[in-house]
């Protein structure tokens, strides 16, 4: 199979080239595109522990299947050398890892918020929920969101992380850790945070019933952070 890789910044020099289109096995997993190009370009390989990489515009893992004619990025950290602020993740989210991300001894006050599935709604007994997203903009917005935050208050961190996919009941589909030095600005961050998401974040939620009905639960149109 054909699969098309970008490559940018220190990720570019290395490889030798912005574009570059790559032949491999079917059914070829994101680790077998790096060992290939570490084996024709070993500064990519000395490289490689640090990149994230994106196939088809959302960021994936190590076993992540490559499809024919994807189109695979290669990223190096940002010139801030930071965490990401915001992700998505396919699996259960690690709350503790999500807390310590912002965690600093200058930041007194962590607040975290963890949304959880219901058993119900409405009165209807819910056997789970699943999670939908438009990712390469739903991340793009978290970080936005985070960023955002983070700039209108001294020393505040954030971190965001929203699950995709089936989640079971009482299972943790959004989490949001913030730390600052003063509780008022972290109090205040989290819930903006989570009424942002809400409003200005395309990720969509199905409700699973236990009668076997299944809703997708859409109320208001997206809105824009710059349109009142």
């Amino acid at each position: 199979m054909r699969v098309r890789v970008l490559a940018f910044a220190s990720a570019a020099d290395a490889l030798g080239a912005r574009a570059v289109e790559i032949e491999l096995p079917a059914g070829s997993r994101a680790s077998d595109l790096g060992e290939l190009l570490a084996s024709e370009h070993p500064a990519l390989g000395e490289l490689w522990p640090r990149l994230a990489l994106a196939i088809d515009g959302s960021l994936a893992g190590p076993e992540a299947a490559i499809p024919d004619g994807a189109e695979v990025a290669l990223l190096p950290p940002v010139s801030g050398g930071g965490r990401p602020r915001a992700r998505l993740v396919d699996g259960p989210i690690e709350i503790a890892r999500v807390a310590e991300e912002v965690a600093g001894g200058g930041r007194g006050a962590l607040v975290l918020f963890v949304g959880r599935v219901r058993d119900s709604t409405g009165g209807r007994p819910v056997t789970g929920l699943t999670y939908d997203a438009y990712r390469p903009m739903a991340e793009a917005a978290l970080e936005r969101i985070a960023a955002d935050l983070e700039g209108g208050a001294a020393g505040l961190e954030v971190a965001i992380v929203h699950r995709l996919g089936e989640v079971g009941v009482g299972e943790a589909s959004v989490a949001i850790a913030v730390a600052s030095p003063h509780r008022g600005a972290a109090y205040e961050a989290s819930r903006t945070a989570l009424e942002r998401l809400k409003t200005e974040v395309p990720i969509w939620k199905c409700e699973r019933f236990a009668d076997g009905e299944a809703r997708w639960r859409e109320a208001e149109p997206l809105r824009s952070p710059v349109r009142a």
